[in-house]
């Protein structure tokens, strides 16, 4: 197996995964609706960027012709129904059938801890049910398909702590909805690990497999944002308080960021979703059983969070000399 089609590859976790598979020798096809947002990554060796509509299935089939295997990154956070269906859900239904007709035979795709193609409409968010239905279309196809499911990913360019240590540096508390939520972090490094490891199993048409990528501890929400100030030196490494709200509060002030243009900071599904714990069921495959050592969070968060910062380093030095 050496050619990978990519989707979803200029993002955050996406970015990770190309280098991981060029290190490793693969040739790989990145799509992208226009090629200027692959500038990032067009420069790998190894690397060929294809532009196209991944929602087009005569596009996506042709653009599949003579690759071995597909990665499916390709996610929203936030959105309406149908944003929903189209990305997560009819998405995968069309990638199954354009590969099936390509000779692609395998798939790894990326969904979320929660989801439950048993009983989608159980889930507790529209991202959730959605997540969902995409693993059960895939589940009924005749690929071979691999769905890892990660907990909240961390890395240098996430938008998770650096939001929070970034909003910690303007404001002196932080009032939090959800802050008893539970997440069991993961850095991108071992997603991306995880994708490549999952690319190398040996798997029969038809089998579906589900793995679970998850961090070595578990933090609530109100604990990741309080330690993103501290790990940031926000306030002299002592962050900034973090004030839980009810849950009236907590949905209003959801509902008021998803006034604001541009993408929320938080959204109402987004709390919903956190009313189930984003933490490894126990009940499925993890990163140790494919010999990854999950990365703690703290001296990785630390690192990338004080880059950032104007003080870091020996410019930041000089300035207080």
């Amino acid at each position: 197996m050496k050619n990978i089609f990519v989707l979803g590859g200029t993002g955050f976790v996406g970015r990770h995964v190309l280098q991981k598979l060029v290190r490793q020798g693969y040739n790989v096809t990145v799509a992208t609706r226009r090629a200027i947002n692959a500038r990032e990554v067009q420069t790998l060796p190894t690397v060929t960027v294809a532009e196209l509509d991944v929602h087009n299935p005569a596009q996506l089939q042709l653009a599949l012709a003579g690759h071995d295997a597909v990665v499916n990154l390709v996610a929203i956070l936030h959105g309406s129904d149908a944003a929903f269906q189209k990305v997560h859900v009819d998405l995968p239904v069309s990638l199954a059938r354009c590969a099936a007709a390509a000779g692609v035979g395998r798939v790894v795709h990326i969904s979320a801890l929660g989801a439950d193609p048993g009983a989608p409409e159980s889930a507790p968010s529209r991202y959730l049910r959605s997540k969902s239905r995409g693993e059960l279309a895939l589940r009924h196809s005749a690929l071979s398909v691999s769905v890892l499911r990660p907990s909240v990913i961390f890395g240098a360019e996430d938008k998770f702590l650096n939001m929070f240590a970034s909003l910690q540096q303007v404001f002196p508390f932080m009032p939090l909805a959800g802050a008893a939520a539970r997440f069991q972090p993961v850095w991108v490094e071992d997603v991306a690990a995880a994708v490549v490891c999952l690319l190398q199993r040996r798997a029969s048409a038809g089998s579906s497999e589900v793995w679970e990528a998850c961090g070595p501890k578990v933090y609530t929400l109100g604990e990741l944002v309080h330690g993103a100030g501290v790990w940031a030196g926000i306030a002299e490494g002592r962050g900034r308080p973090v004030i839980p709200l009810p849950q009236w509060a907590g949905r209003l002030q959801a509902a008021l960021m998803e006034l604001a243009p541009g993408e929320p900071l938080m959204s109402r599904d987004n709390l919903d979703s956190m009313k189930t714990d984003n933490i490894a069921s126990g009940t499925e495959a993890g990163l140790a059983d494919l010999g990854i050592h999950p990365a703690a969070l703290e001296p990785i968060a630390m690192d990338y969070l004080q880059r950032s910062r104007p003080g870091y380093g020996l410019p930041g030095l000089r300035r207080r000399v």
